[in-house]
């Protein structure tokens, strides 16, 4: 009897075939392809036009919070990204910070916003 009972839960609880577990992998990574990885692209590439648009008198905000004007920007060479010579008020105090720093763009003095 328990042998009978035995052989009917073996047969029940059969692991998958490796074809199926393959295919599992193959649909959970694709899952996490469409959510994670693509809509990071997207931001990076979005992030990437806003930093190669900067150009001087573009009113930032850098990740630390520090709101300025452009000045001027120095480009980089090699793996140096570059740096760009911020205005800061009340003082007009000259900030250097690197590219990869602006989290924004936010309005200009103009009104437009770049």
């Amino acid at each position: 009897m328990i042998a009978q009972l035995a052989s009917v839960v073996f047969f029940q609880f059969q692991p998958a075939s490796g074809m199926n577990s393959i295919l599992m992998m193959v649909a959970v990574f694709a899952v996490f392809y469409v959510l994670l990885i693509l809509p990071q692209q997207k931001r990076q590439k979005k992030w990437q036009a806003m930093i190669d648009g900067l150009k001087s008198g573009d009113r930032v905000v850098t990740t630390g919070g520090i709101v300025g004007i452009i000045l001027s920007i120095k480009q980089g060479e090699g793996a140096d990204v570059g740096s760009i010579i911020l205005r800061v008020a009340p003082d007009n105090l000259k900030l250097e910070v690197s590219r990869n720093a602006i989290a924004s763009v936010s309005v200009s003095d103009s009104g437009t916003k770049s």
